[in-house]
């Protein structure tokens, strides 16, 4: 089938793309620029000129396709809830395009939107309605999509990741490379769950093929890695000091990150895995961690 695909020449959508065209699937790639459009010509898919700021634009796109995948966002977090509100927006324009249809929409979220109770793995059969994470305005409008009788997946992300890019863990990085040291709050305990991206590729790919309607599934590898062992990592990885800091000292040392340094987010994906077959082999969080060349800025 022809897939629209948002985000395409991003971290995860790039992935994506291989993973579709050797499904046998042609794929619309979206882009704003230039740049973008010649690497998608390379890597051999159509292009289509948009962005997220134009919702317009993104109909357009979904027009021309037998389902969607939307895996753009715009991840400056210091704008954080903005952006999840656009989100909200755009998955809305997607949803006011298939209605009528039973063209697949692939929209893309938080594993934490799965969390039952405090400590506890999320799962895909829960969405959380009261979770504070701004980047619950997704699954509601996919919801929304769903009861207009559109028939939205849901794939929920954790810390994805290679030698480059590691989800939030990025920018922390940056926030020690600044502070010259690491941190984590109290004892370090609260987790959050990751996947290689080369992985989360594969599950976007299996769900446009095997998943219903309905349905969130949970892109997750590694159930839950402690706040400390990132920091301990990473400041190996810098060769900085790592340090401990109280409820009080987060915001002076995280800014605006101080919203999920704190946060405990593992969670499961054993409904995902026993419904698509989906089996995680890609290199761990911490063994990509490992393996990054610090010297460099990303």
């Amino acid at each position: 089938m022809r897939v629209f695909l948002t985000g395409a020449t991003g971290f995860i959508g790039s992935h994506v793309i291989s993973e579709l065209l050797a499904a046998g699937h042609e794929v619309l790639g979206m882009t704003r620029s230039d740049k973008g459009a010649e690497a998608l010509a390379a890597a051999g898919v159509a292009v289509h000129r948009g962005e997220l700021e134009d919702v317009a634009s993104i109909r357009a796109g979904a027009a021309q396709a037998d389902a969607v995948i939307h895996t753009a966002f715009d991840h400056d977090f210091s704008r954080f809830v903005d952006n999840c509100e656009k989100d909200r927006r755009v998955i809305g324009a997607l949803g006011d395009e298939l209605k009528g249809s039973d063209r697949p929409l692939i929209i893309t979220s938080g594993v934490g939107m799965g969390e039952r109770e405090h400590g506890a793995p999320a799962v895909e059969t829960v969405f959380n309605l009261t979770h504070a994470n701004p980047r619950i305005a997704s699954e509601q409008a996919g919801n929304a999509a769903l009861e207009s009788g559109v028939d939205v997946r849901v794939v929920r992300l954790p810390q994805v990741h290679d030698t480059t890019k590691q989800g939030l863990i990025t920018p922390f990085i940056g926030i020690v490379r600044e502070r010259g040291f690491a941190a984590y709050l109290g004892e370090g305990l609260n987790r959050w769950s990751a996947a290689h991206v080369g992985d989360v590729a594969k599950l976007y790919a299996l769900v446009l093929d095997k998943g219903r309607r309905g349905e969130r599934y949970h892109a997750v590898a590694e159930e839950g890695i402690s706040a400390r062992q990132v920091a301990e990592v990473v400041g190996a990885g810098l060769g900085v000091p790592v340090k401990s800091l109280s409820p009080d000292e987060a915001p002076g040392y995280f800014g605006w990150f101080a919203l999920f340094a704190g946060l405990d987010m593992p969670a499961s994906s054993e409904l995902t895995r026993q419904r698509l077959g989906w089996t995680p082999a890609g290199p761990g969080l911490i063994e990509d961690l490992e393996a990054m060349d610090y010297t460099k800025t990303h």
